[in-house]
């Protein structure tokens, strides 16, 4: 058994000085805080009251509309529905096709869906797009594959 009787050398047990900063009491003083918190403020319920129609069923022998499909394929190739087209007259065979389709609605306002196939490159698709902007068809959808 020994004891450390005196001297200013660090020893054996020497713990010296702790210089990082207790942070105990800054937690306990944050969690307090925040459980006054979290019982002074209300909650927020706010409601907001909607009229909305009632859902109204389709009738019984409805035929279902089948969508506007543009398939465009890695070797260029753009297809309406079954339908070959190029990209000069893709906004005159489109519209000719939702005419046909649905007279009541013009056909700018109705709405195409663009499937492609994964090796088209990314530039050739952006001006199909474009190309289907800048004529006014701003209602497209993408179609992808499930994975």
């Amino acid at each position: 058994m020994g004891a450390k009787l005196g001297g200013s050398g660090g020893g054996r047990f020497d713990l010296g000085q702790n210089s990082d900063m207790n942070v105990t009491p800054f937690v306990d003083v944050m969690l307090v805080l925040l459980i006054i918190f979290m019982i002074a403020i209300p909650p927020a319920m706010v409601s907001i009251k909607l009229d909305l129609p009632p859902a109204k069923p389709p009738p019984p022998n409805a035929p279902v509309k089948q969508p506007i499909l543009i398939d465009i394929q890695a070797g260029g190739g753009i297809f309406i529905g079954d339908r070959g087209t190029s990209l000069a007259t893709l906004s005159a065979d489109l519209s000719r096709t939702l005419t046909a389709d649905d007279p009541t609605l013009p056909p700018t306002q109705q709405r195409v869906y663009i499937r492609a196939d994964k090796r088209v490159r990314y530039g050739d698709f952006m001006v199909v797009m474009n190309t289907l902007q800048g004529n006014g068809f701003y209602q497209v959808a993408l179609i992808n594959e499930e994975l």
